[in-house]
């Protein structure tokens, strides 16, 4: 076994032990589940921003209608592919989110300075969503559609970022700055 197998089975090693941390109690999974809802949430509703805002202004308690109408047209545009993208980027952002929040918890517990250690984190999900909910409500829908495959590379790419993040950083509770490199 070479030594870049021996460094792909610890990330994947270390991606399983990131994916199940919010499993580990009721309140990292409570977390990870409004976060992962609320990402869907956004990414669904930036993607007709206009259509958004003028049926959730009108009567807020319409907001089911608008995320299951425009999951609908999440379909129709980028297909079962492009869905699963969504749910997929949503579903990691939330675990990220959970990791984020556990990687800030450790840094002022420890007394360190800087949140360097956290910004990954916040970097790989925030920088990922940029084309899925920026482009859409800074009135650029079109330009989603104008992107190869609907921008699903886009959402693609969002994802390794996450799965990147999510892999280099494996459990937060454990300490792994020799394991992977």
């Amino acid at each position: 076994m070479s030594a870049a197998d021996g460094t792909g089975q610890r990330h994947l090693r270390s991606l399983r032990e990131a994916l199940a941390y919010p499993l580990t109690s009721d309140r990292r999974l409570l977390l990870a589940g409004g976060a992962t809802g609320l990402t869907y949430l956004v990414l669904v509703l930036s993607t007709f921003p206009q259509f958004s805002l003028q049926l959730v202004s009108r009567d807020p308690t319409d907001i089911g209608y608008a995320v299951s109408t425009l999951t609908r047209e999440v379909y129709l545009t980028t297909g079962w592919i492009g869905l699963a993208l969504v749910v997929l980027y949503a579903l990691l952002t939330g675990v990220a989110l959970t990791h984020t929040a556990a990687l800030y918890r450790q840094t002022r517990a420890s007394g360190a300075t800087s949140l360097a250690t956290v910004l990954p984190g916040v970097l790989a999900a925030g920088c990922a969503s940029c084309g899925a909910g920026v482009l859409g409500m800074l009135g650029f829908v079109g330009a989603m559609a104008a992107l190869p495959f609907q921008g699903n590379l886009l959402r693609a790419a969002g994802i390794l970022l996450l799965v990147g993040f999510l892999a280099r950083t494996g459990d937060p509770r454990t300490c792994n700055v020799g394991e992977i490199s």
